[in-house]
């Protein structure tokens, strides 16, 4: 027999779900250095999203239509309220804003080329109209910001439609952040700014504090475009049955809602991973706002914040929007957290698909820098093409999911062809519970 007593096993250690790595990680930096942490990219928390729910399929109580015989249409005219010149897409999958500035010239000329190829719209964003931009961009929205960074009336006149920015999904009630490093000779003089100086954009509008002040400014805007234009409003997701039925109210021709999956060019992470509502818990309340002003489809909404494929295109449009808006996936489809440049992005000490300091602007793609060596890395002929190639597969992934529920356009899919996966998902979108007929909230067992 041993004299060694037997050993008691040992158990794993216990991490805490509260104060988890990540968490802890967090605190250290911020005891080390007193300041928050910036980035960019959206939220990542895992959110309800349009994953969460299931199309019905036809099968026998109701009919798909045959692919290859019966035609399932994809178009979508915005602005028909006041605008005199509304403009029609082929594809109702647009190009959400994003700056000359946070992005490079040849990755908003590479956004205007893929876009225009496919008859659809790509938006100037922060920071004023490039020439490259304009130019390859067959339809163009340009962005009216609290900053009025690079705004003048020239380039109103120019775009074809322009949209009012009251909030971003990723950061509503917050402004926008450029540092200095991407501050070039050529952003500075766009924006009035000071070359190589950090900059931090307005959070609301300098000259209006409310909804009646938006619509003098709504008024104004079609003067000096001769109420050609049609008139967005974007808000980021917080109130949206409120907030659509003030910006109805002002004159909007369309509505831009974005939810807080939306990414940015950066902003303090606190506020992307804390303000704001997933786009699944939006669309429903402001698709409700407009059918009670009698409004719906009168006023397009456009949806955006972590649209990535056809079914979640399908999906926002099912629930009851007239199109959305794509951003961090048409950088990826660029070209941007590409696993070929993995060891570059590991020296800044990221990964490829974590990769959110676009900030810095050392983007080793050449998308989200103003660096003059990194930016030639991009060819727009090139990335536009891959942004076709990705345009056209989300129309056709959309209009495969329309012809199996039976419709003959996208816009003829509704709430009616969509189940629920989890109780949260079925509560957001206002749809059955996958296996019963229930909606929480609204409906019994």
């Amino acid at each position: 027999m041993s004299d060694t007593p037997n050993k008691i096993p040992q158990t794993e250690p216990h991490q805490s779900a509260t104060f988890d790595k990540l968490t802890n990680s967090q605190i250290r930096r911020a005891a080390a250095t007193g300041i928050y942490d910036i980035r960019g990219g959206g939220a990542k928390r895992k959110l309800p999203h349009f994953d969460d729910l299931l199309f019905l399929g036809a099968s026998m109580s109701r009919y798909p239509l045959e692919g290859y015989r019966e035609k399932c249409g994809t178009d979508v005219v915005l602005g028909t309220r006041f605008a005199k010149k509304p403009i029609h897409l082929k594809t109702p999958v647009t190009i959400a804003g994003m700056s000359f500035g946070a992005l490079s010239a040849p990755a908003k000329e590479a956004l205007g080329r893929g876009a225009g190829a496919v008859g659809t719209s790509t938006t100037t964003g922060d920071g004023g109209m490039t020439p490259e931009e304009r130019g390859q961009s067959k339809t163009l929205v340009y962005q009216y910001l609290p900053s009025r960074y690079g705004m003048n009336p020239d380039d109103l006149r120019k775009a074809d439609a322009i949209e009012l920015v009251v909030g971003q999904g990723a950061k509503p009630g917050g402004g926008g952040m450029l540092l200095g490093q991407k501050i070039s000779a050529r952003v500075a003089k766009m924006r009035c700014l000071p070359e190589g100086i950090d900059q931090r954009s307005a959070c609301r509008h300098p000259d209006w504090t409310g909804p009646d002040d938006l619509e003098i400014k709504i008024a104004e805007i079609r003067e000096i475009t001769d109420w050609e234009k049609p008139i967005y409003v974007k808000i980021g997701a917080t109130r949206p049955y409120f907030d659509v039925a003030l910006a109805v109210k002002a004159g909007a021709d369309v509505i831009v809602l974005d939810g807080m999956q939306g990414g940015t060019a950066a902003t303090q992470e606190v506020f992307i991973e804390h303000v704001g509502i997933p786009i699944l818990a939006a669309i429903r309340p402001a698709v409700q706002s407009l059918q009670d002003l009698g409004m719906h489809r009168k006023v397009q909404l456009i949806v955006s914040g972590g649209i990535r494929n056809g079914a979640d295109v399908a999906k926002a449009l099912a629930l009851g929007a007239d199109a959305v808006a794509i951003g961090t996936a048409a950088l990826i489809a660029l070209g941007d957290n590409d696993p070929e440049l993995e060891a570059e992005y590991n020296k800044l000490g990221t990964t490829a698909g974590a990769y959110d300091d676009w900030h810095e602007g050392r983007d080793p793609a050449g998308i989200t820098t103003q660096d003059p060596e990194l930016m030639k890395r991009l060819d727009p002929v090139k990335a536009g093409h891959r942004l076709a190639n990705y345009l056209t597969v989300m129309t056709m992934e959309a209009q495969v999911i329309a012809r199996a529920c039976g419709k003959s356009h996208l816009h003829n899919l509704e709430p009616e062809d969509l189940v629920a996966l989890t109780i949260e998902a079925s509560a957001m979108a206002k749809v059955p519970l996958a296996g019963t007929n229930w909606i929480p909230g609204e409906s019994k067992f």
